[in-house]
């Protein structure tokens, strides 16, 4: 896979905590980018992310957790969207390849 190294970078008012894109061997994009954001009513746990996983062809993401208002913390699966429980970065991460092993059927995924 080649990707982008993580970067700082701002959001608003707050500060990239990761920053990457990925190209896997099939052509197959992996996107993610989280901030550290100042903690508010309408975002109680400081954290703006994005991770899309984006089929090789395709526009529309397979896999993307996502928050923002209004909606706050969701995903969407294979064009289904639900709520996510989030419950710290590191989860989230773990929660996001585990959805995209399982559509891609491959356990080892991603290759670096």
């Amino acid at each position: 896979m080649r990707g982008m190294g993580c970067r700082i970078l701002t959001h608003g008012a707050g500060e990239a905590v990761l920053r990457e894109k990925v190209i896997d061997a099939k052509g197959n994009v992996m996107e993610a980018a989280i901030w550290s954001v100042p903690r508010s009513r309408s975002n109680p746990t400081g954290v703006r992310y994005r991770l899309a996983f984006i089929r090789r062809g395709e526009q529309v993401p397979a896999v993307l957790y996502d928050n923002h208002h209004p909606k706050g913390h969701h995903c969407h699966v294979e064009g289904i969207e639900e709520p996510y429980a989030f419950v710290d970065i590191d989860r989230l991460l773990a929660d996001f390849t585990d959805d995209v092993r399982r559509i891609l059927g491959d356990f080892t995924w991603p290759k670096r």
